[in-house]
């Protein structure tokens, strides 16, 4: 599991570890990432909007969660996943 964050990877690896986060924060400083994803709809976006997809072995989008909490998502997801 792995978290998308438009900070620097400096900030993002402090948050993760004051949020007690079980997985890491991609730096997407450009907003590459959050712009293939939705997570932003321009360049300009300050933040990135809190989603998250569930993404199969074979690289495609098995679920999309248009809007999560970041502090419970991920135990959230692994529990249903079992």
């Amino acid at each position: 599991m792995v978290g998308c964050s438009f900070d620097e990877p400096e900030a993002n690896r402090k948050f993760a570890e004051e949020m007690n986060f079980p997985f890491s924060l991609i730096s997407d400083t450009e907003r590459r990432v959050g712009m293939l994803y939705g997570a932003a709809r321009s360049e300009g976006d300050e933040f990135a909007r809190r989603i998250a997809y569930l993404i199969g072995p074979d690289g495609k989008i098995v679920q999309a969660h248009a809007k999560v909490n970041p502090k419970t998502y991920a135990s959230e997801q692994l529990a249903e996943l079992g």
